[in-house]
């Protein structure tokens, strides 16, 4: 019996040996073994240290890595400086479970951007990636940033989710990147301590971070470190068209992706964003000082603006005027110049490109001044667009009807949304770039999009009375249709697959367009050809096309 016993045993490490060495090493990198409960690890080297993730719940052949480091923790006398290379570890740590959020205010109460309360961090940089499990080649690599007016949002919800995007066959990466004044907040002090003399866009180093990681750690993934496409939506969009004139960023992402925010407003008062936060660290030290916990001094140090704990800080940028402007900076070193100059000068970084917009994205989004009279509304226009005022006005008539405040809300939102999108493109175009540009009619189901286990907003129109709202896409972007809430229906679930094709499709080859798909002509600007996604999906001579000709003559970008 004890000879039974024994050979046994062998046979069985035998077996298990044999598993590890036909399954444990694939083309990516990643190991993968069986121990006696046969259950799968997956374990991935990577530069400075091993990983081991886990399993999709939803699909087991897609792996998941949670909460990845890409720099160190930005705190104490990191707080407000590029971010650092990570020191290596011995063993395996483990990438099971998210990291925390970037240090940002709760929002309960916020139509679909509702977040709830979660757990905050000033150590919040992270990543997040889900791999295919069986990749011949290596396969394209898809970098999401997050939208949130660079004040808030994260990374690690549901919606973002990407097993369904790596089922089709690409490696998706999700990132966090600090928020805020924690990420955005430009200073003299702060400035004065630079090698750069720079200060601000400290959110914009932590992309460009993790952009450099996955140039050197995603082909352990099964990733292709030589096709990387970075998306976003809102402020992950406005950040990818300011990432495309940074020269830090250059060489780091191949195609981009634009989801309803460029970066082509020019700060005209304080591009560097020096006053804003000048007074913002008034604020915030005001408070110190009083209370004795800082020393009052008459010139703020970078030394005592690192002594602001994290409520001072958040309750100071709520209270300043500090988010009345772009929280991306001129800050002479990420970004040398105005994005929109380096446009100009078609010194941009060279990418295909695909970006658009939604119908209705002022919906919640931009105020409604519902005092507005019809004679303000006239002294705007007649003060912006001079001569086309009363022909601008006219195509506004059924807003107007409605409100002088609505008909504004709506001129504003295309100049924002509809026009700068197209305006992006047809800088991409100058550039000889492959451009596709779209515009979403399709009316999803409104709902609090973060919130998975409790999604339902209970609109007294019903869930499709929002229109096609801003962020209304992520779900179908992300193939995440049908996993929270009783309102999907089947329209909605081919219309993620069809965007969802869209996108992993030009991430794979540039071009967008597949066999089982309508055919999406590039952007012209003669034509202003766009994709229009509605019920019928259809490639049209662009979208508003004489209410974006006639503000472009306003907002001009140079053909």
């Amino acid at each position: 019996m004890q000879l039974i016993a024994k050979l046994t045993r062998i046979y069985l490490t035998l077996a298990i040996l044999l598993s590890i060495n036909l399954f444990g090493c694939t083309d990516k990198g990643t190991e993968m073994s069986a121990d006696v409960n046969k259950e799968r690890i997956n374990r991935v080297a990577t530069e400075r240290g091993i990983l081991e993730g886990a399993w999709s719940e939803v699909d087991s052949s897609i792996g998941v890595f949670r909460g990845i480091p890409y720099a160190q923790p930005p705190i104490g006398e990191l707080r407000w400086r590029a971010p650092q290379g990570l020191a290596s570890w011995t063993g395996v740590r483990s990438a099971k479970k998210f990291g925390a959020a970037c240090w940002q205010s709760y929002s309960d109460d916020a139509f679909v951007w509702s977040r709830g309360k979660f757990s905050r961090s000033e150590d919040c940089l992270h990543l997040n990636i889900w791999q295919p499990e069986k990749t011949i080649t290596p396969a394209p690599v898809m970098v999401w940033f997050h939208g949130g007016a660079h004040t808030g949002g994260f990374a690690q919800v549901e919606l973002f989710d990407g097993t369904e995007l790596a089922r089709q066959s690409v490696v998706v990466v999700t990132v966090n990147y600090r928020l805020g004044p924690w990420g955005f907040l430009a200073h003299p002090a702060l400035a004065e301590e630079s090698e750069h003399n720079s200060a601000g866009n400290y959110g914009l180093m932590d992309k460009i971070a993790a952009l450099k990681w996955v140039q050197k750690n995603i082909q352990g993934f099964g990733g292709d470190s030589e096709n990387v496409t970075i998306f976003g939506q809102s402020a992950g969009s406005s950040s990818i068209c300011a990432l495309m004139t940074s020269p830090l960023a250059s060489g780091l992402f191949h195609k981009a992706i634009g989801q309803s925010a460029a970066c082509l407003a020019k700060e005209k008062v304080d591009a560097n964003g020096q006053e804003r936060g000048s007074h913002l660290a008034q604020l915030a030290l005001g408070r110190l000082r009083k209370s004795g916990t800082v020393d009052s001094e008459s010139k703020v140090s970078a030394k005592e603006l690192r002594t602001i704990d994290n409520e001072t800080l958040l309750s100071a940028m709520q209270t300043s005027d500090w988010s009345v402007a772009s929280r991306i900076v001129v800050d002479g070193w990420v970004l040398p110049k105005a994005p929109l100059d380096v446009f100009n000068a078609n010194q941009q970084t060279k990418v295909p490109l695909l970006v658009g917009s939604l119908a209705n994205e002022g919906h919640e989004l931009l105020p409604l001044n519902n005092a507005l009279t019809e004679s303000e509304l006239d002294q705007y226009l007649k003060k912006t667009f001079a001569d086309s005022a009363p022909k601008l006005k006219a195509l506004y008539a059924e807003d107007l009807a409605i409100s002088p405040g609505m008909a504004l809300r709506e001129i504003l939102t295309d100049t924002f949304m509809a026009m700068s999108m197209r305006g992006w493109a047809q800088y991409n175009h100058r550039a000889g770039q492959p451009s596709y540009l779209y515009y979403m009619e399709y009316v999803p189901p409104a709902h609090q999009i973060y919130l998975f286990n409790d999604p339902d907003l209970n609109l007294p129109g019903g869930p499709r009375s929002s229109g096609a709202y801003h962020s209304g896409d992520l779900a179908y972007v992300f193939n995440n249709i049908g996993k929270s809430g009783d309102f999907w229906s089947e329209k909605d679930f081919a219309m993620a697959r069809t965007i969802s094709g869209y996108w992993t499709n030009f991430a794979k080859t540039g071009n967008p367009n597949g066999a089982d798909l309508p055919n999406w002509a590039s952007y012209e600007p003669q034509s202003h050809n766009t994709l229009l996604l509605s019920n019928e999906i259809k490639t049209i001579a662009g979208a508003k096309r004489e209410k974006l000709d006639l503000l472009a003559q306003r907002y001009q970008t140079k053909k």
